[in-house]
């Protein structure tokens, strides 16, 4: 197994484990595992690119692994009353539609789509982890002089979420109604 895949499954391990911690209020450990975990989502990628590493199984892997940290530290938030659940609510609704559009997409044209990721939602994904860095050091570091930019950061990351999941209904529409005209 290629290294970039390994690190990218170790990144899934942490996802339950950081999880656990947000729930059990241990915020630091928390803290320092997300922050890890994105630091090793850069890694991977690094050494997939640089080394010819590229495989299908980490092509899969990787965005569910990103996915599956950032929703379950959202949920986890929100579950301990750090976030918003209106918040978390929109990060996940966005998510589901996005996964099911392509599912329906999928299964509508039948025909594997291949779907690059719109710069709003790179922005969006941005957003999202300084929000939970944020909380997580506010909550585990005693960063309390930070706790002023949370309200900042929500309001960033429920707006990006919600044109990231209008960008994406547009262009899921978009790309029916073309195939559709087209066939």
């Amino acid at each position: 197994m290629y290294v970039p895949n390994t690190i990218t499954i170790l990144r899934l391990l942490a996802v339950p484990v950081t999880v656990w911690l947000v729930l059990e209020g241990r915020m630091a450990p928390a803290f320092w595992l997300f922050v890890a975990a994105g630091v090793s989502d850069a890694v991977d990628g690094l050494i997939a690119r640089s080394f010819r590493a590229r495989t299908r199984l980490g092509a899969y892997l990787d965005p569910v692994a990103d996915k599956a940290l950032l929703v379950g530290v959202f949920l986890a938030l929100g579950y301990t009353d750090l976030l918003p659940g209106w918040l978390v609510g929109l990060v996940v609704l966005r998510d589901a539609v996005i996964i099911f559009g392509v599912w329906y997409l999928t299964m509508h044209l039948k025909e594997r789509l291949a779907m690059q990721p719109l710069w709003v939602s790179k922005f969006n994904t941005v957003a999202q982890i300084a929000l939970a860095i944020l909380v997580l050091a506010v909550e585990g570091k005693g960063l309390e002089s930070l706790d002023t930019y949370v309200p900042v950061a929500v309001g960033l990351v429920a707006v990006t979420t919600t044109y990231s999941l209008a960008a994406y209904v547009l262009r899921g529409l978009l790309i029916l109604r073309t195939r559709e005209t087209a066939g």
